[in-house]
């Protein structure tokens, strides 16, 4: 396997678990802890999402980070792309 490929890999695994992180936090609010807790874990669970998805854009590259970050974004789900048939 190229080096290459390896790093694009790599790349998608990163982001894919920085999506994994951010989805998981949804869990926190129904957990029995202290409220610092929860806090301090929220806090720590959005550094290690935007760590890892900013790692796995530097390896994935430019173009394609783009891209997923467009289709991740809200406003972009219900438009019309152009050169859709109506």
């Amino acid at each position: 396997m190229g080096n290459s490929k390896r790093k694009f890999k790599l790349g998608l695994g990163l982001i894919i678990l920085s999506i994994t992180v951010f989805l998981s936090m949804l869990i926190i609010p129904f957990l029995k802890a202290a409220g610092s807790t929860k806090i301090t874990l929220t806090t720590g669970m959005i550094v290690l999402g935007e760590v890892t998805f900013w790692a796995g854009g530097f390896l994935v590259g430019k173009e394609i980070l783009n891209r997923y970050k467009s289709s991740l974004n809200p406003k972009n789900w219900f438009r019309k792309k152009t050169g859709d048939i109506v």
